[in-house]
């Protein structure tokens, strides 16, 4: 049966609260961009606030339908975004008149900031983890180790405690999966504030194309026209499985010459960047004529309607979004039975599921796919139908509208998103 969703006609004004922005390229901050041109062409007002993370951004200005305001502190350095906690807080007094609700995605930080200003302010706050351990604090496991430090540190416990007692006070929390939402559960967050929405994908921009399309992309990117082309997106961290992707990619190119594997992304300036120790691996183990490193790029989807399969052996996973964006250019799939992975993917039937870390699986599975175009055919095909019933943007906008102009209007925090959406 087909879905309309029956939205209020009045108009919200939102303020996109995120650590990081277009043009960094990464799940969240492609999920806040589409997000916020979906939710302006819907007629809400919206601005994003954010920090500079690179010097040469502009403190001000326009991306989309969207106004942006950048702050300190700038630069690239892992730490500095600590700094948003306290930076934003003048951003959201001065800006305070072009906003009701306060979106944040990814509130690991600076949700407690604008929980506390929005609160003082008489805003509605409405926060959305982007990753798994925002609400546990597990999320930030690597960056104390870095300085010898445990998430089980009582100082880091008690800024923990304290601060999920303040987001408590949130007027609601996205749950992207239901992975997520059960952390939130764990955490005491109440049943009725959580509203299950997932992250959306531009299925007019990730489309399957025809073989002669796939053949000009290929000459465009620099791609052997005859080789079997198994690629990974996203950002080069340690928690996706590429250390583990590379070691078995050693074994596929020893019974198929013609593999080749795309890796497309970088590290950025995510904590876990394993981006260096790829490519030394690559280099010290002769596979440069078998993986190739894009690098950051914003044609991402040309990349994934190029190849012919796409491997995703994530360890740690609130969503996917990399994985849905493959399924809907109609990509046959190898994932891992993680996180929010596992509300997406139906093994065998759009995807083959492997458990992570799993090297013998993960090979099995991929010379399956290599083995069997018949088989990547089918999977390719019901991958891009479930993309495209379950996760396109144009759905996704449509349940942050209907749930944000209920929270806007309403002088109480509102019950599930999915109560709050007339179905005919």
């Amino acid at each position: 049966m087909c879905r309309r969703y029956v939205l209020t006609q009045s108009r919200a004004r939102i303020c996109i609260l995120t650590e990081t922005f277009f043009p960094v390229v990464g799940g969240g901050e492609t999920q806040a961009l589409d997000l916020g041109n979906n939710l302006a062409e819907r007629g809400h007002s919206v601005i994003v606030v954010t920090r500079r993370s690179d010097a040469t951004h502009e403190k001000r200005g326009k991306v989309g339908e969207l106004l942006v305001f950048r702050v300190t502190p700038s630069g690239t350095g892992r730490r500095k975004k600590w700094g948003l906690l306290l930076t934003v807080i003048p951003a959201l007094i001065r800006l305070r008149d072009r906003y009701d609700v306060i979106l944040v995605s990814g509130y690991r930080i600076i949700g407690l900031t604008a929980v506390a200003i929005g609160m003082r302010l008489g805003k509605k706050i409405l926060l959305k983890a982007d990753s798994l351990g925002e609400m546990s604090g597990e999320f930030f496991r690597r960056g104390l180790g870095t300085v010898r430090l445990s998430t089980k540190n009582r100082a880091f416990r008690f800024f923990i405690n304290t601060r999920n007692r303040i987001l408590r006070r949130a007027d609601g929390m996205v749950s992207i999966s239901s992975a997520v939402r059960d952390e939130l559960l764990e955490a005491h967050i109440r049943p009725e504030m959580i509203h299950d929405i997932p992250n959306g994908v531009d299925t007019t921009r990730f489309t399957p194309v025809s073989d002669p399309v796939k053949a000009r992309l290929r000459d465009r990117l620099g791609l052997d026209q005859h080789a079997q082309i198994g690629v990974y997106t996203g950002r080069l961290v340690s928690y996706k499985g590429l250390a583990l992707l590379l070691r078995v990619w050693r074994e596929v190119v020893d019974e198929f010459s013609n593999a080749k594997l795309l890796l497309v992304g970088s590290g950025g300036l995510d904590m876990h960047n394993c981006e260096d120790e790829l490519r030394s691996y690559v280099a010290n183990h002769g596979l440069q004529n078998h993986v190739s490193f894009s690098g950051s790029v914003r044609n991402v989807e040309e990349y994934l309607q190029a190849s012919d399969l796409f491997v995703f052996p994530t360890e740690s996973e609130a969503f996917g979004l990399s994985l849905v964006e493959a399924m809907a250019c109609g990509l046959p799939v190898i994932t891992t039975t993680v996180g929010g992975v596992r509300d997406i993917v139906r093994h065998m039937e759009d995807g083959l599921m492997i458990k992570p870390a799993d090297s013998h699986a993960l090979l099995a599975g991929i010379r399956k796919l290599l083995d069997d175009p018949d088989l990547r055919t089918r999977l390719g095909s019901a991958a891009c139908r479930t993309a495209r019933e379950r996760f396109s943007s144009v759905r996704v906008a449509d349940l942050y509208s209907s749930l944000i102009e209920t929270l806007a209007s309403s002088g109480q925090p509102v019950g599930n998103a999915t109560g709050s959406i007339s179905e005919k």
